[in-house]
């Protein structure tokens, strides 16, 4: 618990740090679509590490541990979801960039429904529902590596493939501090996608 707590507690000063930086700078590049996809994802993933703190440190003894837990599960749609948005914001010139994006919310959606509602039911394939979503990306990568730098294509990729490894020890129960690692994955892919998105909305148009 202590472990995972100090990875929650690096994870969110990051998050406030690095999410700062990001909209401070893309106040002067981005347009306003793009910021505001941008602050949504990280508002997003405030909210995701805070419910997870506050989730995982709550006596297990307390009835609101399983209440919380069914959003500390459900805000994984959120954060998938709200990383996606800035990135396919950017494809104006693609057709399928709207329905992409309604795509993907509408699984998110639909995935927080079914963690909110019905917990503990279909947990193994909300592991399979994570990761179709996160991956279902490639269906644009031609657009996506197209419109968005090189080194940003770079670090969506090697956040992806973080999670995905992430989601091994999500799923190892038994494994000693499993829950930190897990963690530590999540907030090791969110730092890569929040350095892509500062690359293509900052770095790229200096």
């Amino acid at each position: 618990m202590i472990a995972d707590g100090i990875v929650h507690a690096v994870g969110i000063v990051l998050a406030i740090a690095a999410g700062s930086a990001l909209l401070a700078l893309a106040a002067f590049h981005a347009g306003p679509g793009e910021y505001i996809a941008a602050a949504f994802f990280v508002v997003s993933l405030l909210t995701v590490l805070l419910i997870s703190l506050t989730y995982n440190l709550w006596p297990v003894t307390s009835p609101a541990k399983w209440i919380l837990r069914r959003f500390d599960h459900a805000a994984i749609y959120l954060l998938i979801a709200a990383t996606y948005t800035p990135f396919l914001a950017q494809l104006d010139g693609s057709p399928l960039a709207l329905p992409m994006i309604v795509l993907v919310w509408t699984a998110a959606l639909t995935g927080i429904a079914m963690k909110v509602f019905l917990p503990g039911r279909f947990d193994r394939l909300a592991i399979v529902f994570y990761l179709a979503i996160g991956w279902s990306g490639v269906v644009l990568v031609k657009p996506l590596v197209a419109t968005l730098p090189t080194t940003s294509i770079a670090l969506i990729v090697a956040g992806g493939v973080v999670y995905s490894c992430g989601v091994i020890f999500f799923a190892w129960k038994r494994l000693r501090f499993h829950n930190a690692l897990w963690h530590g994955f999540v907030v090791t892919g969110a730092g890569l996608h929040l350095a892509a998105m500062v690359d293509c909305l900052v770095v790229n148009r200096l």
